[in-house]
């Protein structure tokens, strides 16, 4: 991927409403282009539009990273089960002696505890709960301009140049 290509993701990971034309002039490149250089990123590279909210100010003070080991064979009934449930964020297949890692965001403790003992009793072999006390840095990969340089000189590093 251009350098040209990697700053306007990173204008675009920095705020998704970022006008064309703010892009073009800090981009150099054309409105025309970009239009289509978007259109092209969201049949493919761009993969969802989001905002990142502040759950606890809709009243979910509960955010848990969860790692799971499903009982033998329930491997997939497990990750069925997890899907489904409304409260979860994010589920990643993992390794290092888990299936899974998933993000529960719940009014309260309480709330994940009682929910794992149900995976507990039919489910998980294996669990281990962390709750996120303040998150520090959301969604920071290629977000800056400075991360283009960065991303520059690595691969210029890797490929020996």
């Amino acid at each position: 991927m251009k350098n040209k290509d990697l700053l306007v993701l990173s204008l675009l990971r920095e705020d998704g409403r970022v006008s064309l034309t703010h892009l073009s002039k800090r981009t150099h490149i054309p409105v025309s282009t970009l239009f289509e250089q978007l259109r092209r990123y969201q049949h493919g590279l761009i993969k969802k539009h989001t905002a990142i909210v502040d759950f606890a100010r809709l009243g979910y003070h509960a955010r848990a990273r969860v790692l799971l080991k499903a009982k033998s064979g329930e491997k997939d009934r497990l990750q069925s089960t997890l899907v489904k449930n409304p409260f979860m964020n994010e589920l990643c297949k993992v390794n290092n002696g888990f299936d899974f890692m998933v993000e529960f965001i719940y009014h309260q403790m309480h709330d994940v505890e009682m929910y794992l003992d149900t995976l507990r009793d039919s489910l998980v072999v294996k669990d281990q709960v962390f709750y996120v006390v303040d998150s520090l840095k959301e969604e920071a990969f290629l977000s800056k301009e400075d991360d283009i340089l960065c991303e520059a000189i690595s691969v210029a590093c890797r490929d020996g140049l």
